[in-house]
């Protein structure tokens, strides 16, 4: 049986389809948007009315560590440089179980529901303890946003000259064995795919040129996506120089990195040269605003950029890195940080809305969300711009300018997971109890 469901009287839809409509409805039907318009037909649905509302695409994040949401604010590591930073938490998350990546994942995920985001990518590059990408992928399940989890691996350990401690590297052959694996097992290409895989391994400073070159082989062979981090800060272009004897975006090309199935976190060092090559090859890019400021690496030159014609999406990194999972809060700070270095005009709030939810979607692959529109899946954000935080606002659609900062209600593949405010899909309170329990043994 066919379930309607009708989003009645709508302040504000914002669709990303080149459209933002004034007291509309949305109709939607076993997950899928078929219809957008006012005075839409209510036979047999089941009707929200929507005044006070203004609803968006759901938020896209394209670049996380789930796993790192239960190692936030750790001392030692609060004031540091990445590189500094890496080595403060690598021997905590050595500690780590498949019930502490379960767990985190879950947390991480109905965080970042609360701030509006349906479709959250996860790069998850250490195993310890018999841990596995299927963690991820379950926990993700139990909260029901639509997840891209990557498998992403380090293969160059301290010993060889690498940043991770040897106990976190994998052997070359098996990341690409269980690579195999998780793509046969969990991927899905089909359209409204609540589970696509894609590859990772980590950094150019904690894998081989042979592991990226046989990485993106295999995802090609696969029909996968690839990506890892590259060009985060000063560090990791004195490194790459250093170490490859080019800049970033040159190691990438020349081992196959760039392309419509690649996308790169952060790009803060990115050179004009470099912002070309990605333009001209249709390669993404994952900007992380909150995670860049928190380490001190920069501010990505979104702007140029975006003029040229690059893929740009929003990711909140690790939460470890940013030690919050907000969206929202993304999309105002790539804003702030683009008119901070560039002027007051350099980005309008709708355009930084259209990076976390459009611009995601094209940098993950995605055709069917990302927009409000006959078609696409029902991945909606319901804001409530009748309260405190949106009172006074002459443009309440200018949610990165006034509030609110979450959502009302949260939507995935027509299904709530996000009802009056609260977490409907699981037991926040005892996930809570769990990870309290966790941060005390990890401490330990």
């Amino acid at each position: 049986m066919v379930r309607r469901q009708l989003l009645k009287g709508a302040d504000h839809v914002l669709t990303m389809a080149g459209a933002e409509l004034r007291n509309a409805d949305i109709l939607i039907e076993d997950g899928v948007i078929r219809a957008v318009g006012t005075g839409l037909d209510a036979t047999g649905a089941d009707i929200s009315h929507m005044a006070g509302r203004v609803i968006t695409p759901g938020l896209v994040n394209t670049h996380h560590h789930l796993y790192q949401t239960l190692t936030r604010a750790v001392p030692g590591g609060q004031d540091a440089l990445l590189f500094g930073w890496l080595q403060t938490l690598y021997p905590i998350w050595s500690r780590f179980t498949p019930d502490d990546m379960r767990l985190s994942t879950e947390l991480g995920l109905a965080e970042l529901a609360l701030s509006g985001c349906t479709t959250s990518s996860d790069h998850l590059y250490l195993f310890p303890n018999g841990s596995r990408l299927d963690d991820t992928i379950e926990g993700a399940a139990n909260v029901g946003l639509r997840f891209h989890p990557t498998r992403g691996a380090m293969s160059i350990g301290e010993s060889d000259g690498g940043l991770p401690p040897d106990a976190l590297v994998e052997a070359e052959a098996a990341i690409l064995k269980d690579s195999q694996r998780v793509v046969d097992q969990f991927h899905d290409a089909g359209e409204g795919a609540m589970v696509r895989v894609g590859l990772a391994p980590c950094s150019p400073f904690s894998v081989s040129r042979e592991l990226m070159r046989d990485a993106a082989i295999l995802a090609r062979d696969k029909g996968v996506r690839l990506h890892t981090h590259l060009a985060e800060n000063d560090e990791d272009i004195a490194y790459s120089l250093e170490k490859f004897g080019c800049r970033p975006g040159q190691y990438a090309e020349d081992l196959g990195w760039t392309g419509d199935d690649v996308w790169h976190a952060h790009c803060v060092k990115l050179d004009a040269g470099e912002i070309d090559l990605f333009a001209r090859t249709a390669t993404g890019v994952a900007h992380c605003p909150c995670s860049n400021c928190r380490l001190g690496s920069g501010v990505a030159p979104v702007r140029a950029m975006r003029d040229a014609g690059v893929n740009v999406g929003l990711g909140v990194d690790g939460s470890a890195s940013n030690d919050q999972a907000s969206l929202i809060d993304e999309a105002r700070q790539a804003m702030l940080l683009q008119r901070v270095t560039r002027g007051a005009d350099a980005m309008a709030a709708r355009e930084a809305l259209e990076i976390a939810t459009i611009g995601g979607a094209k940098v993950l692959g995605r055709d069917d969300i990302g927009q409000i529109a006959p078609g696409k899946r029902a991945d909606l954000a319901i804001w409530n711009v009748s309260g405190l935080e949106a009172a006074g606002s002459w443009d309440p659609a200018a949610l990165i300018l006034a509030g609110p900062r979450q959502v009302e209600r949260l939507i995935v593949e027509g299904r709530d997971v996000v009802r009056e405010g609260r977490i409907a899909t699981f037991d926040v309170a005892a996930r809570l109890a769990q990870a309290k329990t966790a941060v005390a043994r990890l401490a330990g």
